[in-house]
């Protein structure tokens, strides 16, 4: 069933493609991933669970792909390009066939154009080595305002068929959609890489280390392993620059080679950090934007994480209420009893995978891995439903399938840099805790915060997480964003999201002096994924019409 090895919710009549979405806990040893109980992390995926779920849009007629930069009826000059970047903002986009940009998780639909630009991998040394970033586009099929730059969060995740977003609506007329790479990422070069695809699959089948003295060492030694091939393998001077804020320059340099004075922009989870920080550093440039499911850049990555581990326990006791209500539900029909039926199903993985067709069997990390994909949006916990069922059975297949799939694992065996592309954006973004005590406490908060994760090994002393051991300087330090300037923008909030919680995206647009749209709905994003008529209206109202909805707009 293509439902099962590519969860995503149905696509609505319009062309929406419905995704489930979001922060996941990826449980590993030596706490690797950057924050979570017992190992895991909460990590932002945007719109991640759209990963191989054929491109459900209607075939436009392809446009022929030219070199020249195109304008749409933007009015006002191009700004000039930064003293010593013109060579980057004013070379051509030479469009053409996707053929090599994309593979069986990333599907373009067949009028996409796709193209790399270059971009200096470090700003401050424009002569110095470049980068490729990847490009895709669906060209407008009628009057063209200009382009919509799109991204569906992450970091680490490829935003190129982004691009089949709101098919056959007036955004799609009126703009040329366009998804991105970012740099590092999937089909942009050079790409960040750490583990092979053997040592990838080693790493997932290994049992968790205990926070014992010698699990602590064990997983601090794994850490600086990790890191010593991120190195090796990618290169010091790419690591230094991987970073959110270089990626917003990219968007500039994006921008420009489009043809565009002004950025209208679309993003979602982790692309709202890249949205109010493009605002931040370049607000005469925005037109418009669109922030859904936002990360509030002045929350403090441990208070946000544990933020995000509050939500996915309130995900997770709603899933437990609606399953109680049928009677096969595999964790039984009492709520208040289904944290202790999952650990009961979980934890004897710890010591012995479950069974599946693939030989490499359902270890721990997967299985949670897997759990937590369905947590993103209610269409999902049918999926969910089914993956613990088998599991009570002995098997593991679905969860299997969910966890490839958010790793990005291929059919072929090999992965996409997902994984490593995000430990290495985040270990340059986000301040590095170095205090065993403050690791320490982060561990028995994450257990308390999101107890249907806790396994019940804690000791009250945990290992520092990977960014501890990271080679390059951190480049980024929480802030709240105070813009001269800026228009109006939009912030869309979700009240029962796990991942970006409610608050994040009230915060956000009070800093941005944004218009708040709530959404009503236990998901992580919506805006043109939700098929909610009511929000899809003001949105593109929005972004076509620069039609700032109604305060306190709720739908």
């Amino acid at each position: 069933m293509d439902f099962l090895l590519h969860p995503c919710a149905s696509a609505v009549g319009d062309g929406h493609v419905g995704v489930g979405t979001g922060f996941a806990v990826r449980g590993t040893r030596g706490q690797r991933l950057i924050a979570g109980p017992a190992g895991g992390n909460w990590q932002d995926r945007g719109m991640g669970l759209r990963r191989g779920c054929g491109v459900l849009v209607a075939a436009l007629a392809v446009v022929a792909a030219g070199c020249t930069i195109e304008r749409g009826e933007q009015a006002g000059p191009m700004p000039a390009a930064p003293a010593g970047l013109e060579r980057f903002y004013e070379q051509a986009v030479p469009w053409g066939p996707c053929a090599g940009f994309t593979d069986d998780q990333v599907r373009l639909p067949p009028n996409a154009q796709c193209a790399r630009i270059e971009v200096p991998v470090d700003y401050a040394d424009p002569a110095g080595p470049t980068a490729q970033i990847a490009l895709s586009r669906i060209p407008a099929s009628g009057a063209k305002i200009g382009s919509l730059l799109l991204n569906p969060g992450g970091p680490g995740v490829s935003g190129l068929d982004t691009v089949a977003i709101a098919n056959q609506t007036p955004l799609s007329e009126r703009f040329d959609r366009v998804g991105f790479d970012p740099r590092g990422v999937g089909a942009s070069t050079p790409a960040i890489t750490c583990l092979t695809p053997p040592e990838a699959d080693a790493e997932r089948a290994e049992r968790p280390e205990d926070n014992t003295p010698a699990g602590i060492a064990a997983a601090e030694a794994d850490n600086r392993d990790y890191a010593a091939k991120c190195v090796q393998r990618s290169g010091a001077e790419l690591l230094e620059h991987v970073g959110t804020r270089e990626v917003v320059q990219d968007m500039d340099v994006i921008r420009a080679v489009l043809g565009d004075p002004k950025l209208t922009y679309l993003g979602y989870s982790y692309g709202t950090k890249l949205g109010s920080l493009y605002a931040e550093k370049f607000p005469d440039r925005v037109r418009a934007l669109v922030l859904d499911g936002a990360v509030d850049s002045s929350q403090d990555p441990v208070q946000e994480s544990l933020r995000q581990a509050a939500g996915f326990q309130r995900a997770f006791d709603a899933y437990a209420a609606d399953c109680a209500r049928t009677p096969d539900c595999p964790l039984g029909t009492d709520p208040a009893q289904a944290v202790a039926r999952f650990r009961e199903l979980v934890d004897p993985l710890w010591e012995r995978p479950a069974a599946t067709t693939d030989p490499r069997g359902l270890s721990y990390n997967d299985a949670i891995t897997g759990v937590t994909q369905t947590l993103y949006t209610d269409d999902l916990w049918q999926v969910l439903t089914l993956g613990l069922q088998e599991l009570r059975d002995g098997r593991g297949d679905t969860l299997l399938q969910l966890a490839d799939l958010y790793d990005g694992r291929r059919d072929d065996g090999t992965y996409r840099n997902t994984q490593d592309a995000f430990n290495a954006i985040r270990c340059v973004d986000d301040p590095r805790v170095t205090d065993p005590a403050v690791a320490a406490r982060q561990d028995t908060e994450y257990r308390k915060a999101a107890p249907f994760l806790d396994d019940g090994r804690g000791t009250g002393a945990a290992p520092l997480e990977l960014c501890a051991a990271w080679p390059v300087p951190n480049s980024g330090e929480p802030h709240s964003i105070s813009v001269q300037g800026l228009p109006t923008t939009v912030v869309v909030s979700t009240t029962e999201d796990p991942a970006t919680p409610y608050q994040a995206g009230v915060d956000l647009a009070a800093q941005l002096g944004a218009a708040l749209v709530t959404f009503r709905g236990n998901r992580h994003t919506a805006a043109l994924v939700a098929g909610n008529e009511c929000l899809d209206s003001a949105v593109i109202a929005y972004l076509v019409d620069l039609t700032i909805p109604p305060a306190g707009l709720t739908c």
